[in-house]
């Protein structure tokens, strides 16, 4: 898990790069315009899938864990990220090859912009669905799980352990709350008149993608460091917890990440 933190990191810095080149007003493109911004659109389109990929396995290994390692979990997981994510695959690679780039000049300025048809504009739409419903299947199964253990808790110790259950789904749902406003963003594609207006939506659409991707989903491995250095400190001040989930998770952590 920590190889897929650092690639996430580092795969966030040759995006925002890529990204830069192909947004900013203030880069030209204007030798072989076409086939520069068509380059730039694919290099960052498969970036996201990948790192799409990467995010998944983090979720579902750490879900795993969550979950005592249990098999039907991991399995059920496994079954619904792949029937998701190879159609969004096989929707990218359609569009990376039917969507033509151009020089886009206003105001003085260049711009690449990627031409997107009504059908290509509804496969976006699409994948952003499929993954709306990843990870809302993911978020489910976290919050459940997390509640469980807090009554758990809460019945066999009377402890209020607040600060678990918020190392456990803080990061999480601020995982979640900035993949729902991406999509919010993406799926206005769907709109001919809001996505031919560039400065209504590229820059806030860009800023939550690289949030997403590369700051709060890497975040989720780090949330399974916090929770097991909160144990280890609680440990050492005599705090007892007796729910073996949570004893489980604090093992497997440590042997994943």
């Amino acid at each position: 898990m920590t190889a897929m933190y650092l690639g996430a990191r580092y795969l966030g810095i040759s995006y925002s790069v890529i990204n830069t080149l192909l947004y900013l007003p203030a880069i030209s493109v204007t030798d072989v315009v076409s086939t520069t911004c068509h380059i730039m659109y694919v290099a960052l389109a498969w970036m996201g899938v990948v790192v799409g990929a990467v995010l998944g396995a983090i979720i579902i290994i750490r879900l795993h864990a969550m979950y005592w390692q249990s098999t039907k979990v991991l399995t059920f997981l496994i079954a619904i990220f792949l029937a998701i994510n190879v159609p969004n695959g096989w929707i990218t690679a359609r569009i990376t090859m039917h969507s033509p780039g151009e020089e886009l000049i206003l105001s003085g300025t260049h711009h690449c912009n990627i031409v997107f048809d009504s059908y290509d504009r509804l496969l976006v739409a699409v994948t952003w669905v499929l993954t709306t419903v990843w990870e809302t299947i993911a978020l489910c199964f976290a919050v459940w799980i997390a509640m469980k253990h807090f009554r758990e808790l809460q019945q066999s110790t009377g402890w209020v352990i607040g600060d678990c259950f918020t190392v456990l789904i803080k990061t999480h749902v601020l995982y979640f709350a900035s993949f729902v406003a991406t999509s919010s963003f993406h799926l206005s594609y769907l709109s001919p008149t809001i996505s031919t207006s560039i400065g209504s939506q590229i820059y806030p659409c860009q800023i939550f993608s690289l949030v997403h991707m590369f700051v709060l989903g890497p975040r989720l491995i780090l949330g399974v460091r916090e929770h097991y250095a909160k144990l280890v400190e609680d440990s050492d001040m005599g705090t007892t917890m007796t729910s073996p989930a949570f004893q489980e998770l604090a093992q497997v952590s440590t042997c994943s990440v």
